[in-house]
């Protein structure tokens, strides 16, 4: 999923002629989970934003994230049948941010605060690609 630049700094540019927005979803078209991070903090931030909280620092690179992460907090989303109920989760990424998510297919009495996740990306033929979290068994 990351990549790395090729200063060796792990992190890109962002695109002059984009917002963080596109340059964020045009990062998970190419199948890449990469955020912003604060050049003062060295902070992870998301959602993506022309300016880091805090500091007010301009965004201007993109690193690779791992994409595994704890749940923060959850709920769970009843639907009508026959669609199964799913799970809205608030997930606290490793190398920091916090993503609002889903697990699709969750169990939602399996799902306990501060297990772990990992983020898997969803790029729909006729669609926006976005983050969905799968539970880790490997942490």
């Amino acid at each position: 999923m990351p990549i790395s630049s090729e200063d060796g700094t792990g992190s890109e540019p962002v695109a002059p002629d984009t917002g963080p927005e596109a340059q964020f979803l045009a990062h998970l078209r190419a199948g890449r989970l990469m955020l912003q991070r604060d050049p003062e903090t060295g902070r992870t931030v998301f959602p993506p934003r022309l300016r880091a909280p805090g500091t007010g620092a301009p965004l201007t690179h993109w690193a690779p994230v791992s994409g595994r992460g704890t749940i923060h907090a959850f709920t769970v989303e009843h639907r009508r049948p026959p669609a199964a109920p799913e799970a809205l989760v608030l997930v606290d990424l490793d190398e920091g941010g916090r993503v609002l998510s889903r697990i699709p297919g969750a169990d939602p009495d399996g799902l306990t605060i501060g297990a772990a996740v990992r983020a898997r990306i969803v790029v729909p033929d006729e669609g926006t690609p976005h983050i969905v979290f799968d539970p880790d068994p490997s942490a």
